[in-house]
């Protein structure tokens, strides 16, 4: 059965070239992150719980973690958090399956723990922290959609869609990559900085402007001397990085809002605004190419935490963002390309109801000349779905 793919011309001006775009990113260890990491880490320790005790993964959702922000008294080498976070872990799960009784919330609590533990490595998790959880049972008529159709393809748990874009523009491309060399590398030199960063990103005509908000932690800080020149050196990293990847005009400007005069700036205990006043929700923050990007068309569904059989608001989003950047990696000729899937509930998620696939050509390309590879790539991927489960579970995907 013929797949529905339809392409189409897109009569528009590339982002590049109109005259504002912007891009924001949420880091590590912001409170929207953190409940994103930690609903991911849910899901992919049940997924393995479920096949190391029943040999398939189970029914489960775990996108629904809320963050509640404590209280702290960080200070010049050393503070303390008085009244600590707290983490609710709930959603659904499958807890019995054939007799056997699988133990989701201890399994939950330790998956939260140890995310935590990688993540805000500055935060003492048995004072810092309550983790709480609520985990439910899921719904009769979604278990049963859970099962597999004839095909041995998983049927889609709900009418919903994905969207992918590529390629990433320049503001796309340095605000990714400046979160990633900041976790990666500039945070093992410089420990005062932070895992909760938010990076917003202006493009006004050909003139880039950064504003970073970076939690720094106030053991690794002598006095607020200190702590200025730690924003001096991230605006000079990320002011260096920006610049790898663009021609145009670059500005760096870190934690606005100080007052420097008062004494007045983003000094926390533990690295997260989490411990002080900042509460956190799945899904409020990154999409699942890891960027919230109003400039391009984008899906409201927390990617993190939802299974990753068949729940289209997790597989699509993925599958979406990938296939794009496959079109445009394996097509020559495509300058912007826009991929949205539409599932219908029960039916085969490798047939999609409609896979939309928009784009806008290079000059002097023919849309008839490229449109059968585009659809190739696409109707391929499709044929492969279920390859992106394997990828989930091992880690490898992005989901914020």
């Amino acid at each position: 059965m013929k797949r529905n793919i339809k392409v189409e011309a897109l009569h528009q001006v590339p982002l590049e070239k109109q005259q504002i775009e912007l891009v924001e990113r949420k880091c590590i260890g912001h409170p929207d992150s953190l409940a994103d990491g930690v609903a991911e880490s849910i899901s992919r320790a049940l997924s393995m719980a479920y096949i190391e005790e029943c040999g398939a993964i189970l029914h489960h959702n775990t996108d629904q973690g809320e963050v509640v922000a404590g209280e702290s008294l960080p200070k010049y080498g050393g503070g303390k958090v008085i009244r600590p976070i707290y983490m609710l872990l709930d959603g659904r799960a499958t807890k019995q399956f054939d007799g056997i009784n699988i133990p989701t919330d201890s399994i939950a609590i330790e998956a939260a723990r140890n995310y935590l533990k990688k993540t805000l490595t500055n935060m003492n998790l048995d004072r810092d922290i309550i983790i709480d959880c609520r985990m439910g049972t899921g719904s009769t008529d979604l278990r049963d959609v859970f099962k597999p159709c004839q095909t041995n393809i998983p049927r889609a748990n709900d009418t919903s869609f994905g969207v992918g874009h590529a390629p990433f523009s320049e503001v796309e491309t340095i605000t990714l990559a400046l979160s990633d060399y900041i976790d990666d590398t500039l945070r093992h030199k410089y420990p005062a900085i932070g895992q909760d960063i938010k990076i917003m990103g202006l493009r006004d005509g050909d003139t880039i402007t950064l504003t970073i908000a970076c939690a720094m932690v106030d053991k690794y800080c002598s006095g607020l001397a200190q702590y200025c020149e730690y924003k001096d050196i991230l605006q000079e990293h990320a002011t260096v990085l920006a610049k790898k990847f663009t021609n145009r005009n670059v500005e760096v400007h870190v934690n606005t809002a100080d007052d420097i005069d008062t004494g007045s700036v983003f000094l926390t205990v533990t690295g997260t605004s989490a411990e002080m006043g900042d509460d956190g929700s799945v899904g409020r923050g990154n999409r699942c190419n890891g960027l919230i990007t109003p400039n391009r068309p984008m899906s409201m569904e927390a990617t993190s935490g939802k299974n990753p059989i068949n729940h289209i608001g997790k597989i699509y989003n993925i599958l979406a963002t990938q296939l794009a950047q496959e079109c445009v990696s394996k097509v020559d000729g495509i300058d912007e390309i826009y991929i949205r899937l539409l599932s219908q509930i029960g039916k085969p998620i490798d047939y999609p109801l409609v896979a939309s696939v928009q784009v806008l050509a290079k000059p002097d390309i023919s849309m008839a000349g490229i449109n059968s590879d585009i659809e190739s790539v696409i109707d391929e991927g499709l044929a492969n779905i279920t390859c992106i489960t394997e990828k989930i579970i091992r880690g490898e995907v992005r989901t914020f």
